[in-house]
C-alpha cells in the first residue's frame, strides 16, 4: 500500500523518496562523517512524502536513532511521512535505544497521523513457492503437496 501511495504522489507530480530505515540510517551516517549530513536533511526536507519501510525490523544504534529523530523531527508538520512496520509502540524504544527519543518520535507521528492496521494472512507467506512446490517423500514415490 506505501508503495501504491507513493506512485500516486508521483503520478501527481509531488517529490517523493522511498527508503528502507536501514538504507536511510546507513545514509544518513555515512553524510554524518563525510560532511555532507547538511545538505542530505536539506535534500529531505525538500521532498513532500518520504516513504521508510521496515521500521523497526533492525535495531539502531544511537547515533542511528538521534539522525533518524532529526528526519522524524524536521518532517513533522511539514511533509507526509509514511512508516511501514510490524512492530507496536511499546517495542519501539528497545529499537532506537532510548525510550525518550522513541517517546517524542511517536508524539510527532500520531499528532496528525493515521493508523492503518493489517490483521490478514501474509500474501507472501501464502503465495510462497516453498509452499506450492513441497515435496512430500515415501519409500515409493514423492507427491507434491
Amino acid at each position: 500500500m506505501s508503495l501504491a501511495l507513493g506512485i500516486m504522489a508521483c503520478e501527481m507530480s509531488l517529490r517523493v523518496h522511498f527508503y528502507t530505515v536501514t538504507e536511510l540510517v546507513l545514509k544518513l551516517s555515512d553524510a554524518y562523517r563525510s560532511g555532507t549530513l547538511e545538505r542530505l536533511v536539506r535534500d529531505l526536507k525538500q521532498l513532500d512524502l518520504l516513504i521508510l519501510d521496515e521500521w523497526g525490523y533492525v535495531p539502531i544504534d544511537r547515533e542511528g536513532s538521534q539522525l533518524l529523530f532529526r528526519v522524524i523531527a524536521d518532517s513533522y508538520e511539514s511533509k507526509s511521512l509514511i512508516l511501514t512496520t510490524n512492530l507496536e509502540f511499546s517495542k519501539w524504544g528497545g529499537v532506537f535505544t532510548d525510550e525518550q527519543m522513541a517517546a517524542a518520535m511517536i508524539d510527532r507521528l500520531v499528532h496528525h497521523g493515521h493508523l492503518l492496521m493489517f490483521e490478514s494472512k501474509s500474501y507472501r507467506m501464502t503465495h510462497a513457492l516453498m509452499r506450492h512446490t513441497a515435496v512430500t517423500e515415501t519409500p515409493d514415490r514423492k507427491e507434491p503437496t
